[in-house]
């Protein structure tokens, strides 16, 4: 069960005395955060916001929603870091799932014993990480855990950000991923090139998600040299503000026409097949907002990330292509 850090948000509101507060967070804690913001207007009488829209981390804020709203704090909830706070009246608050992996944890042994394992979690999990450790350290499993680097902590996972993992990776046979998502896991094992599988407590499962990265890299390359003969790209610059890289898109947009290519430059907050059906003469897209919006969604033409775009840009001037993925921030 998710629990939110209520303690903090409650001290935060005391200490500024805010005229009215919003709160969001990703959507399987929706309901949570709703109870949260009822409790707020209940105790302290002033109007608590839920910000409703999907949001998929700390690039996906909604800051802007507040600020229309005339909250005077936005608490983001349950996307950890390694800070507290994230610009001014914007407070980063703990959301941790009491599910204990004890079980799972044992369950694992026999199949990674006298291996080496790289241990590695979502913001939800993160206090079970030393508790997993000891468990598999106990069965005869080496155990590490990777140093957090930028918002990471050590042992910590983004979906488009590995230091934790790319420091272990040539010391390692597989990378351990403690929770339920495959979202997460898929990107270890991508970046990593290793084996990874995920400890499900809830199922008490061990999962093997190679097959599935690979599966999701196979089509990534793909789009890459699909994209390859277009002669007009579209290059979506994303608007939310933590997916903001004009800058990017202005150096895609040089290579490609000193490359003889056609380019139009577009801007979305949501980019979805939809919205790229409503537009004419693209072969391809490339978008610099989430490197996962292209490697995990479903598009009619090829709507390439940062990381694919860096390969088409080789292809196009026939160098040598390394592997795409490899890298410990795909941005």
């Amino acid at each position: 069960m998710i629990v939110i850090d209520e303690e903090a948000i409650f001290d935060e509101i005391r200490r500024k005395e805010p005229v009215s507060v919003a709160l969001n967070g990703p959507d399987g804690i929706l309901p949570k955060i709703q109870d949260t913001a009822s409790r707020i207007m209940e105790k302290f009488g002033i109007p608590a916001y839920v910000l409703a829209d999907s949001c998929f981390g700390t690039c996906d804020m909604n800051t802007n929603g507040a600020k229309v709203l005339g909250a005077e704090i936005l608490f983001h909830i349950g996307h950890t870091i390694n800070s507290t706070s994230f610009g001014d009246n914007i407070v980063l608050v703990d959301a941790f799932d009491n599910i204990s992996f004890e079980n799972i944890a044992k369950k694992c042994i026999e199949q990674f014993m006298g291996k080496t394992v790289s241990l590695v979690t979502d913001s939800q999990h993160l206090h079970e990480v030393d508790k997993v450790k000891n468990i598999l350290e106990h069965g005869g499993i080496t155990v590490k855990i990777g140093k957090g680097k930028g918002q990471l902590n050590d042992g910590q996972v983004f979906g488009c950000e590995f230091y934790p993992v790319m420091e272990t990776r040539d010391t390692v046979d597989v990378n351990i991923f403690l929770g339920q998502s495959n979202f997460h896991a898929a990107g270890i094992a991508l970046s990593t090139n290793k084996p990874t599988y995920v400890l499900d407590p809830y199922f008490n499962e061990v999962r093997d998600v190679t097959e599935f990265a690979q599966t999701l890299q196979k089509k990534s390359i793909l789009a890459v040299y699909k994209a390859a003969e277009a002669e007009s790209f579209g290059i979506i610059v994303g608007l939310k503000e933590g997916q903001f890289s004009k800058t990017t898109a202005l150096k895609f947009k040089k290579e490609l026409e000193s490359l003889g290519k056609k380019v139009q430059l577009f801007a979305l907050t949501d980019i979805t097949d939809d919205k790229l059906r409503n537009l004419k003469d693209v072969d391809a897209f490339i978008q610099v907002a989430c490197p996962r919006i292209s490697t995990d969604n479903h598009f009619h033409k090829p709507v390439l990330s940062t990381p694919q775009a860096n390969a088409l840009v080789k292809i196009l001037k026939k160098e040598n292509v390394d592997n795409i993925f490899q890298i410990s921030h795909w941005l």
